[in-house]
């Protein structure tokens, strides 16, 4: 290392002091160099490394694809229309996956249901899938993916066939439509815990009926028992009767 003293000095009493020194120091030699990367670390960025696409070819450089317009056969046809008899005639239709059913248990299966009136159909999901894209029903097509089955019935008979299904664990509801409305497995379990339609019919005859009759009894009365509750009815509903009740409360002991 080379250093070189300058110093400047002046004449003081007492002595001779260096004013100003300055010290150079020699460029230090480098020691330290790049540390290897480690082999798995190398392997990995060039694993990593980008690697930008290809141009494409120039626009015109190959001649225009043309889109071929494949024609229904005849049986894809029968399908849709069968498939739309089925939508017009049935008011549930219930969409069902098939997990790995056997032919036993699908027999077994078909005759519970039969015994309440319905039916299995079996459809291709490309004939589902092409019907409903063009129909009203068109957000049920999600749920024909892979084996899947529909369960119909001209009436709504959610509750039996969720009752047979229990005993099915290979059939697992997807969905379905009940009188033109998309329902999900929990809106289907919600429909069933509904009353029958007979049931509500008997209800709002039986209360129809309770309110005639009072009338009718009401009517057949003595005319001034009639005339007293009519006139109550009337200081009831003016609005100096609300006012009249509160001072008589307040006047009273």
């Amino acid at each position: 290392m080379a250093a070189t003293l300058c110093a400047k000095l002046l004449p003081k009493q007492g002595g001779w002091l260096p004013l100003i020194q300055s010290v150079r120091h020699g460029s230090k030699a480098v020691t330290r160099r790049r540390k290897p990367m480690h082999f798995n670390k190398k392997k990995l960025f060039a694993v990593t490394e980008y690697i930008p696409p290809k141009p494409g070819p120039p626009p015109g450089a190959y001649p225009t694809q043309i889109k071929r317009v494949v024609e229904e056969t005849a049986y894809v046809k029968l399908l849709k229309r069968n498939v739309q008899e089925t939508f017009q005639s049935c008011k549930m239709i219930a969409v069902v996956q098939n997990n790995c059913c056997n032919s036993e248990d699908m027999l077994i299966l078909r005759n519970r249901l039969f015994k309440h009136e319905i039916t299995i159909k079996f459809f291709p999901n490309q004939v589902m899938r092409s019907f409903l894209a063009n129909s009203v029903y068109s957000n049920m097509s999600p749920l024909f993916i892979g084996h899947t089955v529909m369960i119909v019935s001209k009436e709504p008979k959610v509750k039996e066939m969720l009752s047979i299904l229990r005993s099915s664990p290979q059939m697992t509801l997807l969905g379905g439509c009940v009188e033109n409305t998309l329902l999900s497995v929990q809106g289907l379990q919600h429909f069933s815990k509904l009353p029958a339609m007979s049931v509500v019919q008997g209800q709002l005859v039986s209360g129809l009926t309770m309110l005639t009759s009072q009338t009718a009894s009401m009517l057949q009365r003595h005319p001034a028992h009639l005339s007293a509750l009519l006139q109550q009815y009337v200081t009831q509903q003016s609005p100096d009767s609300g006012s009249e009740e509160a001072q008589n409360s307040q006047t009273s002991p």
